[in-house]
């Protein structure tokens, strides 16, 4: 099933392969009748697992081939060759915002024409109800006549269309232009989150790099959610305090404070400019995205990233230093590895001291996944655990970069099968019992590249390592995978079993929904899903959240045993003894309880007397 270099494909010959990404491969075609180039983007054959993606493809082309806007790249046509759905846009010959920003600053005329032409883009696809949800500077295209286009428009709202076939593996969106509320896989996603996208960008026009960079893609996405925005002033004391105030509101944390509508964002951006006596017509501004490093490490707790790397239309994102090199969204092991770089060190803590704690504390946290009414307060850290790492960072004790007798048997094993999966998966579980993260992290990811997504057995090998590490994330993570690589088939009863436990341990970890989101869950078991919800809710948000949640996975099955256990939980929290002891009991003396349930139980009751 491939579209081969000089073969039709329809009425389009294909000239040339211009880039390959994790949803797609682009080609260029020539369209004979009309005596034109095209672009052939062509989707993943993943995609075609789900049977009735094709309609839904269809159905999404349809609307965002609706668009028609002098500064969106039009979609001409869509079909499929070989069972291969693709989209036929228009052919741009030009270079990338994104190159363009490698090249040097920008004058005051660019950014000018990126405003307009990117912000009304925007404004006009959000008020025909259509986000982008992957706004970034190289799908931003400058062609060779000086337009500027908004490419990829709809792409992610079409591969959402084949969301059951993706979903675990992937979260729309790029790290380092990611809204909050998008990289915690919130649902109700509206034009917040392409305002905050475009504000990322504004902020790397002017300021010279994007506001949060770092080695791994949840480290970025973290900043996004928990780290207050870099001043833009500090990074670079060149910004127009004006032009600093429009950024702080449109990269707001919380949608609710950001502009309304792309025109306002514009709007504001550009009044801010001549407020501050530089117009934006035609005055070349010196705010230079070069040498800004130096500046960084002096007036910034942690050094920037440089400025991204010169791409071509459509071509993957070139690797910029050790660690970038990740295709976000496509098919494959890649999001997970996203898990392991921040859940490989963490431990499961004693969950009846901490929901013993937590049943005194009036503060709520942020709880990913509850309505968007909710309001509630970033989360600290969770408090340290005896012999954890440093102060409140909920990871497991760091260790000299030393060696282990395990450790070197694993390297030996590695040596000697380079290519064998198993090899490298002992040696990250030698490397997690050394609390050398990092180490154990690469490991890991050269494990599941070599053994592949549909690896049953492997999988099941993972999951139960890190079960009995209690890295209940990672094991969570793993067993959901698990659960997908059976396709149409029926999971078996024990695997899913497991996946209930390692999901339902994983659920008071705050930061879960960043590497394992409920609707992936979700799309396995409903019922796991709604109660891993409420217990999220439970001990990262609100009480009021969680019995909502509780009462939804009741109307599925209130016989479930997760949510016997559960409702004791809450009964505690809730600061009802009696009834928390009651239910309890009733664990304990079913014979029909699992076994991890009775264990969970009988712990509560001990913290109890």
């Amino acid at each position: 099933m491939s579209f081969n270099i000089g073969e039709n494909v329809g009425p389009y010959r294909i000239l040339e392969q211009l880039g390959q990404g994790g949803m797609a491969t682009v080609f260029k075609a020539y369209h004979a009748s009309l005596d034109r180039y095209v672009a052939l983007k062509v989707l993943h054959p993943a995609f075609n697992q789900d049977q009735s993606f094709i309609s839904r493809f269809q159905r999404e082309a349809r609307v965002v081939a609706k668009l028609e806007h002098p500064n969106i790249v039009p979609i001409y046509d869509y079909s499929e060759h070989e069972a291969r759905p693709y989209l036929v846009m228009k052919y741009i010959e030009g270079d990338t915002l994104k190159a363009r920003l490698n090249k040097g600053p920008l004058t005051s005329t660019e950014i000018e024409s990126v405003v307009n032409s990117i912000g009304y883009a925007l404004a006009y696809a959000h008020r025909q109800g259509i986000l982008h949800r992957d706004v970034k500077p190289s799908n931003v295209m400058i062609a060779a006549d000086g337009m500027i286009y908004l490419a990829d428009f709809g792409l992610a709202r079409i591969a959402q269309a084949g969301e059951s076939t993706m979903s675990s593996d992937s979260i729309m969106g790029t790290p380092q232009y990611i809204s909050p509320e998008q990289a915690m896989g919130k649902k109700d996603l509206d034009s917040g989150t392409d305002i905050y996208s475009f504000g990322v960008m504004l902020y790397e026009m002017v300021v010279g790099q994007v506001p949060f960079s770092a080695d791994t893609p949840f480290s970025i996405i973290h900043d996004h959610i928990y780290t207050p925005l870099p001043l833009p002033r500090k990074v670079n004391p060149s910004v127009p305090e004006p032009v600093q105030r429009v950024l702080l509101k449109a990269l707001a944390k919380d949608r609710i404070d950001r502009y309304e509508t792309a025109e306002e964002l514009v709007q504001a951006f550009k009044d801010a400019w001549t407020e501050a006596g530089v117009p934006m017509q035609g005055t070349a501004i010196a705010i230079q995205s070069t040498n800004l490093r130096k500046q960084v490490e002096q007036t910034a707790s942690k050094p920037a990233m440089p400025t991204a790397v010169a791409e071509k239309p459509s071509e993957k994102e070139p690797a910029k230093k050790k660690g970038f090199a990740w295709i976000w969204v496509g098919v494959g092991v890649v999001g997970f590895l996203c898990l392991i770089v921040a859940f490989l060190a963490i431990r499961n803590s004693n969950r009846a001291t901490r929901l013993s704690n937590q049943a005194n504390s009036e503060a709520p946290t942020l709880a990913a996944g509850l309505p968007a009414a909710t309001q509630v307060v970033p989360p600290t850290l969770p408090a340290q655990n005896p012999g954890n790492g440093g102060p409140g960072n909920g990871l497991p004790p760091l260790n000299p970069q030393g060696t282990t007798p395990e450790i070197t048997a694993a390297k030996d094993a590695v040596v000697k099968n380079p290519q064998d999966p198993n090899a490298h998966l002992q040696l990250a579980f030698a490397y997690w019992e050394a609390k050398q993260v990092r180490q154990s992290t690469d490991s890991m990811k050269e494990a599941l590249t070599l053994a592949g997504p549909d690896n049953k057995e492997f999988l099941q090998q993972a999951a139960e390592g890190f079960k009995q590490r209690e890295a209940w994330v990672a094991s969570a993570a793993v067993y959901v995978r698990l659960c997908f690589s059976y396709g149409n088939q029926q999971v078996p009863f024990d695997v899913r079993a497991e996946m209930h436990q390692a999901v339902y341990k994983a659920s008071d970890h705050k930061d879960m929904p960043l590497v394992l989101q409920f609707e992936q869950i979700e799309t396995i078991d409903p019922l796991i899903a709604a109660v891993a919800r409420s217990r999220y809710a439970l001990y990262n948000g609100s009480l009021t959240d969680a019995k909502t949640y509780l009462s939804e996975a009741e109307k599925i099955d209130q016989n479930l045993p997760e949510i016997t256990l559960l409702k004791a939980e809450i009964a505690m929290k809730d600061g009802n003894p009696t009834e928390t002891k009651a239910i309890l009991l009733s664990i304990t003396t079913n014979p029909n309880m699992p076994e991890w349930i009775v264990f969970m139980a009988n712990n509560y009751l001990l913290t109890m007397q």
